[in-house]
């Protein structure tokens, strides 16, 4: 990038700003209370007959709590607690089943965590067959795994296998050993590498890959290493985020000295030197963070127009509704949010007294959905089509226009606006989540949110 370029992006804030990722809007943070079981179960049984939903399942425990993470996990070094927390599961699932309409099947499921791949072999079976007693598989359905290298075996990629297993996400985060260190997640290459392998040989259809960048102690030479690493794998789509310390809310991570990490202009370089490298390698850029591999569905998607992005990141799933299972994970339907209690003793009691566990969300009001829309094309599309806009919502095009011609206001004259609606054009890309910002229009707690960059 140019410099006369990034100097411009230091004066519209890039290199302080912190901002959401944008996963939802409204995000997280915005969620209040009054959004409890009951109307998360009426929001259930409205789903109409025959719809296909997606189903997420969080599993919050892991051998070793890494540093970086920011995820809602806890330490366990045996399988008391695991075992009665999938009978919590279970038992979430019966909840479920009572509630769902006829003919319900499922769209995607995700298994993430924490450690999904802590679970045993009949652990994993018990899981799998629940949920298709409650919800069954369609034709096309896709399962993902969350895969901790150091914690998985063949008996338990056999046991993934015939749950009907097919993607796989491995978190790599970077392969450095001084990096791996800083961070407290050791996890070496031959070992990722062997996971991928396995994974290959029992038919995974696709490889997911996450790989950090704003790391302590990172440089362009060892990132550039790294996803060399990593493209020796051929993974199939790879999200490149930027690591958020928050240490204030996160606690964990106040092991890793602040000291240590990037200026947010290094953060950028480290970005655009992991980016170089995939796209050199004929992946192509998916949204602000994804990259995907020749015949990945993420390509088809961006190029249709049914790119998505939710709490997993991008997706190509058109489900109108996702359902957390789990303590503290988040459902979406038409009508808003709803979040299980996020303390597993909490979210326990209420699954055992008959009762989901939800305890804050959002429900949609005025012009919500529309924003919210507005936002996740910039995030996947970096454009806002007037038309479409003005065809799903209640606006007219000289409003709309208007709008439009504001935000880009803010932004010394980078973005592109017109009839057809509102551009970013590569060179502002890096401002995308500033941008979805000036149309976000919730107070913001600046303290909750990572880099921009």
């Amino acid at each position: 990038m140019r410099m006369d370029t990034k100097a411009q992006l230091d004066r519209l804030g890039l290199f302080d700003a912190k901002v959401p990722r944008y996963t939802s809007y409204p995000t997280a943070v915005q969620f209040v209370g009054g959004v409890g079981p009951q109307l998360h179960s009426e929001w259930i049984k409205s789903i109409p007959e025959g719809s296909e939903i997606s189903l997420y399942v969080h599993i919050p425990f892991c051998r070793r709590l890494c540093w970086f993470c920011a995820c809602r996990t806890q330490g366990t070094q045996n399988d008391r607690p695991v075992i009665a927390y999938l009978e919590v599961l279970k038992a979430e699932l019966a909840l479920l089943s009572a509630d769902l309409p006829q003919g319900t099947t499922l769209s995607r499921l995700h298994w993430g965590g924490g450690t999904p791949t802590l679970l045993n072999p009949t652990m994993m079976d018990e899981l799998a067959g629940a949920i298709r007693d409650v919800v069954p598989f369609s034709d096309n359905t896709e399962f993902s795994v969350e895969i901790d290298p150091n914690e998985i075996d063949a008996p338990r990629l056999d046991a993934l296998a015939r749950a009907g297993m097919t993607r796989a996400s491995i978190g790599v985060q970077d392969f450095d050993p001084m990096i791996q260190k800083s961070i407290g997640r050791i996890q070496s290459f031959e070992s990722t590498r062997d996971a991928a392998l396995e994974l290959r040989a029992r038919g995974v259809q696709s490889l997911n890959a996450d790989i950090l960048f704003g790391l302590p102690h990172q440089t362009q030479e060892r990132i550039t290493e790294s996803v060399q690493k990593l493209l020796s794998l051929s993974p199939d789509r790879v999200a490149l985020y930027g690591y958020a310390h928050v240490p204030w809310m996160a606690k964990r991570q106040q092991l890793i000295p602040s000291a240590d990490l990037p200026t947010p202009q290094e953060r950028l370089a480290l970005f655009e030197a992991a980016q170089k490298l995939f796209v050199w390698d004929g992946y192509a850029e998916i949204g602000i963070d994804h990259f995907s591999a020749p015949g990945d569905g993420l390509q088809q998607a961006q190029r249709t127009g049914r790119l998505r992005r939710n709490f997993q990141g991008y997706t190509d799933d058109q489900a109108d509704v996702l359902i957390g299972i789990g303590a503290s994970s988040i459902s979406r339907f038409p009508q808003g949010y709803a979040q299980n209690a996020s303390a597993t003793g909490l979210h326990t009691g209420f699954i055992q007294a008959g009762r989901y566990s939800s305890q804050r969300g959002h429900v949609f009001k005025g012009d919500d959905l529309m924003r919210g829309r507005i936002i996740e094309a910039l995030m996947c599309d970096f454009a806002v089509r007037s038309a479409d806009i003005c065809q799903n919502f209640d606006i007219s095009p000289s409003r709309l226009h208007a709008l439009l011609v504001d935000v880009a206001a803010q932004f010394d004259g980078l973005l592109l606006v017109n009839d057809e609606g509102l551009a970013i054009p590569p060179v502002a890309r890096p401002l995308t989540r500033m941008i979805a910002r000036a149309f976000d229009t919730y107070a913001m707690d600046t303290a909750g949110h990572s880099s921009a960059i």
